[in-house]
């Protein structure tokens, strides 16, 4: 008689070897935005901007991620993550990570991008590089623009330490008294958010060489540090260096405790410039040490918390490098192209579409034919999703507009679009999350414009962010209601859905109006909505149905069907608690 085979040993699924990294795999992540940069396939202007954006990246990753970290350090936090790591394992592995991206980034910049620019007409010159007119423009560009509003702050028992914004760029200055000999400690913030980053010369005074010159300049804080003479007028500046801060900006907003979320988190907003710990200090590796330990006390850091960089810091800046007319160093343009069941919509009444009476339609019309599924960039926004609700606002049988806002850009269609319709005499209801990061004094305005306008905001739901992206009309026609959505993965931003790989599904389906329905009347009131008919909504469904559609694939494979689980997402933490819902 045969023998039972054995039964597989159950597999450990809370062992490490299972788990990446959060923090670790983040670095990876920007890894890849370096590899952009470093690439000499990538067009010349193209490369320099995705330095910018990894250098902007790290910032957040400091502010938020590396910042948490730190507190979990201070607070003796002993709990492992999934991968088996304490908060200072992870600090310290950070660092082993990114000290060499740091090195390639900056060897890039200097030794690759400059010169390849400069190759180009566009010039980014060191004080060396300089002749005598040009350093006596900038001598004169500093009294007129740069000093009046420079304000150098002393150290000694009488000066207290200065405490320093968020992401500021500084100069730590030694100077000498010549009478007594004593030396002291001055800082001097450079004013990135006054003034452009970059001082261009004019034209007569832009290099010539052999080519047209599209753009000549330095840094703005070159210039303030050849001028420090003018802030200490009879002393000896002894020694200058340049430094910058970054900040824990992870906003602790106790929302049960707030009487009123909106002023809880602009009081946030101002803390986050001067309130949060400093994480990060960014010196160059020429800094002094007398100066290096008079920044670590000041600020009560460790050596750990330095960053010793060998060029200049703040690259986020170069992305204005962007607007330069120089095409043939970018990509090329993409134009994305309207859904072809949406060409033959009439979108204003144009009177010379071309079309004849009986073959105008309106988006609604398309959609009550079938479902439309668009995919941005390759498929217009613009021409759909924000006509969409561009057309509901003016449109006479729409009775109300129902949608939820976390990120959208600084002159938003989508946003005037719903001040139109509320200005036309419809509901008009907008969910704006006051708790998108870095997104959150962007988002107050918007409230407070639509608030002026008449909608109704709110602000969402409490303990909770809300990072779904749906829109409601509701409409009548020949006197019945019918209600159309959109249901999307990217937020209402038409700028960033011209880069970023969307969906989103317009749809008069009667089930998804209704959960939709039921939904904004969670998000808005007092509703404890437990199920819906085709929507799945964290906290609520979604984790049992995912868990219920994995199990399924599971016995799938047991029973020798054809099984696939293929997911998509940007991060997948903390397996006990779904904090980050809907």
């Amino acid at each position: 008689m045969p023998k039972a085979k054995a039964a597989a040993p159950e597999t450990d699924l809370s062992h490490p070897q299972y788990y990446f990294n959060r923090e670790l795999s983040w670095l990876e992540f920007n890894r890849r935005v370096l590899h952009e940069a470093l690439d000499p396939r990538t067009p010349l202007l193209e490369r320099v901007k995705f330095v910018a954006i990894f250098a902007s990246n790290l910032d957040e990753f400091f502010m938020v991620r590396v910042a948490v970290l730190k507190q979990q350090v201070e607070t003796q936090v002993s709990e492992l993550t999934p991968d088996g790591r304490t908060p200072q394992q992870q600090l310290d592995e950070i660092g082993k990570h990114l000290h060499p991206m740091l090195t390639q980034l900056h060897q890039c910049f200097q030794e690759e991008l400059i010169p390849q620019l400069a190759a180009e007409g566009v010039y980014l010159l060191s004080y060396a590089e300089l002749d005598q007119a040009q350093r006596l423009y900038l001598h004169r560009y500093f009294e007129e623009q740069i000093f009046p509003v420079l304000t150098p702050l002393g150290v000694d028992p009488a000066h207290p330490f200065p405490v320093m914004s968020n992401l500021s760029l500084n100069l730590a200055v030694v100077i000498e008294d010549p009478e007594t000999g004593d030396r002291h400690f001055a800082r001097v913030k450079v004013p990135t958010g006054l003034l452009p980053r970059f001082v261009e010369f004019p034209q007569e005074l832009k290099p010539h060489q052999g080519q047209p010159c599209v753009w000549a300049g330095v840094f703005l804080e070159d210039v303030v540090a050849h001028n420090l003479e003018a802030l200490f007028p009879g002393m000896n500046i002894q020694e200058h260096h340049i430094f910058r801060i970054t900040r824990d900006a992870d906003l602790p907003v106790r929302e049960d405790e707030a009487d009123d979320l909106l002023l809880a988190i602009q009081q946030e907003l101002r803390k986050r410039r001067f309130g949060g710990s400093v994480v990060r200090l960014q010196i160059l590796t020429s800094m002094s040490d007398f100066v290096r330990q008079a920044l670590i006390r000041g600020m009560e850091l460790e050596e750990k918390d330095v960053f010793e960089m060998p060029g200049a810091m703040g690259l986020k800046d170069l992305m204005s490098f962007m607007a330069l007319p120089l095409p043939h160093l970018k990509e090329q343009p993409w134009t994305a192209v309207v859904p072809k069941r949406l060409q033959v919509i009439d979108a204003f009444a144009e009177e010379d579409s071309g079309l004849k009476g009986e073959e105008v339609k309106d988006i609604f019309s398309v959609i009550r034919q079938q479902d439309l599924l668009v995919h941005h960039p390759y498929e217009s926004f613009t021409g759909s999703v924000e006509h969409f609700i561009t057309y509901a606002a003016h449109d006479p049988a729409v009775l109300a507009i129902k949608m939820t806002l976390y990120r959208t850009s600084g002159d938003s269609p989508i946003v005037k679009g719903l001040i139109a319709a509320a200005e036309n005499g419809k509901q008009v209801v907008a969910l704006v999350e006051l708790k998108a990061r870095f997104d959150e004094e962007s988002n107050i305005n918007w409230a407070r414009a639509l608030e002026d306008a008449g909608v109704h905001v709110v602000y969402g739901v409490l303990g909770l962010k809300t990072h779904t992206k749906v829109v409601l009309v509701v409409r009548r026609e020949e006197g019945h209601i019918r209600r159309y959505v959109h249901i999307g993965t990217g937020n209402y931003n038409s700028k960033t859905a011209r880069l970023y790989t969307d969906l989103g599904l317009l749809s008069c389906q009667d089930q998804l109006g209704a959960d939709l329905t039921d939904l904004f009347n969670y998000l808005t009131g007092f509703s404890k909505q437990k199920s819906y008919r085709k929507l799945l909504v964290a906290p609520v469904t979604l984790r049992d149905r995912m868990l219920a559609l994995i199990q399924r694939e599971i016995n799938h494979a047991r029973d020798g069907k054809p099984a696939c689980i293929i997911a998509k997402m940007n991060s997948l933490v903390d397996a006990s608690n779904y904090s980050e819902a809907l």
